[in-house]
């Protein structure tokens, strides 16, 4: 009914705080407003609006309107949920002819009033009067250029009073009427546009993007309230503060403060404010009575607070209150600290903090102060920030990776078989794709960034280049990306490596003795589940074999595998692979200890870990062509008999250009043409639900043969060192319970093959 703005104000009025006087208009007025076609205020809404004026006059000590001793109100917006700058607010409302002369005389301060008149009658016309904003500046550019000023704080006292001048013909001229010198049209006309602010297309855009509804949020407040200034002198002053180090969580009052000045002087730049600390000195009782206010906001909000305050003549006026917004780290410290001090109970600091702020902690952060102006902008795929060269394949992205160099991986879309260049790469960057696509999902798993489906990016992997509108992005060009905004860089911006703090441990560890859910982890490898330990995992819910066929150094076994054409040679390939798996569950079952570990057997079809067969026959026609070169060479050297002739050229090169050359690419040929038959052999209009998961086991029984012994003759060895471990077996794509059987088969195989002896375990 209030509003956020107008709630606090009420609030911080009956918990004692020095408030400047001022009343609420409620939302349900706002409603029963825009319903009415004819825009009217409610029956008795004026009156009443009255009445609470007669109010704040009496405790102001002021008059409305009054030549002699004038009382100046802001009228400002406020919903039930913040919309910063959606919605209209007119200050220093209660200005004409006769006012502004009793301002002057006043303050003493001919300049400032007319300063305040002029801001007064722009807003005003602007925001009430829908005066167009050009109108204004076509004049104050004027005066500027005849003052020879640049800036409005060179303008002299006349030059305003020139310029308030101008702004009321301006008015006059497009409403065809006067600028109201009554102030109570004035403040009738104010309610009216605050309230129709609701429904412009500012707040209605915002509304619909941020998902407010009307039962989260439904008209506006209007809060009248006095105005108090800063700006009378060397023993005022404005300015803004926290109850804490927004930006470290550090338990100290924090903000910036001018004298002489008003509030908008401290957020606009336009004098360079002082720390608050720095008021101690120079008003050592408005310090105390700063330290006092800080002390009940945050007793009484339990949350720091982010305010505003005015010291008119000595005396101090809170003008706004709301929770600081602060980043992560700030959050995780503040939330101990007040648990600590008694401000809050554990339950509360939990709750305070949401879980995708928690992310900044968790990755890489471009610096907070880099000023590029980014490229392109795809989907957030996978937090975090990383710069490097572009690669466009995942083969030299492992090659330059492995030598040292940092590099982003930039593709249409990624496949598994990439996998390798993922590893070696600090980021990805994607032209297609989602926030489940293959790069993103295998991304956030390996804590690395991804940028996805920025389609303003084309990429052409033949080129090795990236077209983004005029602009193209040459392999080796740096690069930086933004996993948790989407957007892309070109050049390298510097990044801010996350780390854990004693506080955020200490929550996490709140977080664990109440909670009722475990969280596991998806890890492939020691490194991710030693990771996954250090953030609190409490076991592997998902170890993807899979992953660890796709290394560079394995993949050549696996492929074997595939194209054997039967068991034997299958067996074979499988018997090298089985000591690499082993060794991997080892290690991983050693850092999880005593933690369970589930792996899921082999799960995606076999197709995937061969190339496509549009890149199978692009290699084979390039092989095709290498051969014809290899061969017409031989046989020019050949009839020429070069050799015999030139010594000097068998000597920098034996065999030069001998058939063993045509021997390896004739190797080469044919075992692309064996993987594109297969590639063929394999094709699946819905891989998705085809021969995978347990169907490609029972087809293949060795394959999860040899992964189930793996994993029990690492759980044997791990045993034998006295290292407890719990792995479980997850068997995927399982329809039916002989399927499970025909696996479980498998585990008593082992059994009696152990009670043989014939394993190595």
């Amino acid at each position: 009914m209030l509003g956020g703005k107008g709630a606090n104000l009420c609030e911080m009025t009956q918990i004692g705080l020095n408030v400047p006087p001022g009343f609420v208009i409620t939302t349900a007025t706002c409603l029963t407003y825009l319903a009415d076609s004819k825009r009217e205020l409610p029956d008795g809404a004026l009156a009443e609006v009255h009445a609470e004026m007669a109010e704040v006059e009496r405790a102001s000590g002021k008059r409305f309107g009054d030549a002699q001793n004038p009382l100046l109100v802001s009228v400002r917006s406020g919903s039930a949920m913040s919309m910063p700058g959606m919605m209209d607010t007119i200050l220093n409302l209660g200005l004409n002819s006769q006012t502004l002369q009793g301002m002057i005389k006043q303050t003493g301060n001919e300049r400032f009033c007319y300063d305040a008149y002029r801001r007064f009658i722009q807003l005003f016309g602007k925001v009430a009067l829908g005066v167009p904003d050009e109108k204004f500046d076509a004049h104050f550019e004027e005066v500027k250029h005849r003052a020879g000023v640049k800036v409005d704080i060179g303008l002299s006292a006349a030059d305003l009073k020139d310029i308030s001048d101008r702004f009321l013909l301006v008015v006059k001229e497009h409403t065809g009427r006067p600028f109201p010198e009554d102030v109570y049209e004035q403040l009738e006309i104010a309610i009216k546009a605050v309230f129709n602010s609701w429904m412009g297309k500012r707040a209605v855009d915002y509304r619909r993007e941020f998902n407010i509804t009307p039962d989260m949020a439904n008209g506006t407040a209007v809060n009248v309230v006095a105005m108090v200034f800063g700006n009378m002198g060397n023993d005022s002053a404005t300015g803004v503060g926290f109850t804490r180090d927004p930006g470290t969580g550090e338990n100290v009052m924090f903000g910036e403060y001018l004298t002489n000045a008003q509030g908008e002087d401290v957020v606009a730049g336009i004098r360079t404010p002082k720390p608050v600390h720095m008021l101690a000195e120079e008003m050592p009782e408005m310090y105390r009575q700063l330290e006092d206010l800080r002390n009940k906001l945050e007793s009484h909000y339990k949350e720091v607070q982010d305010f505003e305050y005015t010291i008119e003549k000595q005396i101090l006026y809170c003008l706004q209150t709301r929770n600081g917004k602060m980043n992560a780290a700030a959050m995780v410290r503040t939330s101990v600290e007040m648990v600590g001090e008694g401000l809050i109970d554990k339950e509360q600091a939990l709750l305070r903090i949401k879980p995708d702020m928690l992310e900044q902690l968790l990755y890489p952060r471009l610096d907070p102060n880099h000023k590029k102006t980014p490229l392109a902008q795809g989907l957030p795929a996978s937090p975090g920030a990383a710069s490097g060269h572009c690669v466009f394949d995942a083969d030299r992205a492992e090659l330059l990776g492995r030598g040292g160099q940092k590099v982003i991986l930039v593709r249409e879309e990624t496949k598994p078989e990439d996998i390798h260049g993922f590893f070696a790469s600090q980021g990805i960057l994607t032209s297609r794709g989602g926030k489940t696509s293959h790069a993103a999902v295998v991304a956030r798993g390996m804590g690395k960034p991804c940028v996805a489906g920025a389609e303003g990016i084309s990429v052409d992997v033949k080129l090795r280049q990236a077209v983004i509108g005029e602009k193209i992005l040459h392999e080796g060009d740096y690069i930086t990306i933004d996993g948790g905004t989407g957007l892309v860089y070109q050049g390298e911006i510097p990044t801010v490596e996350p780390t854990f703090s004693k506080e955020l441990e200490t929550l996490l560890h709140w977080a664990d003795e109440v909670a009722r859910l475990q969280v596991m982890a998806n890890a492939d490898t020691p490194d991710a589940a030693l990771k996954a330990v250090e953030y609190g995992a409490m076991g592997i819910g998902l170890c993807r074999t899979e992953r660890m066929f796709n290394a560079s150094e394995r993949l050549p076994i696996v492929i074997d595998m595939i194209l054997a054409n039967n068991t034997e040679d299958r067996k074979k390939a499988l018997e090298r692979l089985l000591p690499i798996q082993r060794e991997d569950f080892k290690q991983i079952f050693k850092v999880m200890s005593p933690r369970p570990v589930t792996i899921r057997l082999l799960d995606p079809p076999i197709h995937e870990f061969l190339p496509s067969e549009e890149e199978l026959r692009d290699e084979l026609e390039h092989l095709t062509q290498l051969r014809t070169t290899v061969l017409g060479v031989n046989n020019l050297f050949s009839s020429l008999r070069l050799l015999e002739a030139n010594p000097e050229i068998a000597a920098v090169s034996p065999t030069p250009f001998n058939m063993e050359g045509s021997d390896l690419v004739n190797q080469a040929i044919q075992k692309k043409e064996r993987m594109l038959k297969k590639v063929k052999e394999l094709y699946e209009v819905n891989p998705m639900l085809g021969h995978r998961g347990v169907r490609l086991g029972l087809t293949y029984p060795e394959i999860y043969r040899m992964q189930i012994q793996a994993i029990l003759e690492a759980e044997a060895e791990c045993r034998q060192e006295g290292i407890e471990v719990n792995p479980e077996i997850m068997v995927p794509q399982v329809c039916t319970a002989e399927e499970l059987q025909q696996v479980k088969a498998h585990v008593d195989y082992l059994q009696q093959e152990i009670e043989k002896g014939e394993t190595s375990s």
